[in-house]
């Protein structure tokens, strides 16, 4: 063997033995780093489901009140709707009149 192949051998050996696992860990700090980041992410996801949430309600509000001012547009011109489309959109009236918190969000 070579001098050199044995000194290396030694001081691997070395290195093994003074090898405190205690020093690699995170420890405190990284537990408290992971915590912080967590937490941070569950308040950027909640903020997000509101913003979405928000987008949504307003799209239906905005058809709603364009299904409003059609229907209103139609009565005002003196175009008189058949029984059966009035019956029609006034069955499906209750189901878009009910208030968000009201609503299954699914």
């Amino acid at each position: 063997m070579s001098p050199a192949l044995a000194s290396a051998l030694t001081l691997v050996a070395a290195a093994e033995e003074e090898f405190d696992p205690n020093d690699v860990t995170p420890g405190v700090v990284g537990f408290i780093a992971t915590i912080l980041i967590m937490a941070a992410v569950l308040l950027l996801v909640i903020d997000m489901v509101r913003r979405i949430r928000r987008v949504n309600y307003r799209a239906e509000a905005r058809e709603r009140i364009a299904a409003e001012e059609a229907a209103a547009a139609e009565d005002a011109a003196g175009g008189d709707t058949p029984v059966e489309d009035a019956d029609a959109s006034q069955a499906d009236a209750p189901a878009s009149d009910a208030p968000p918190a009201e609503r299954d969000e699914r």
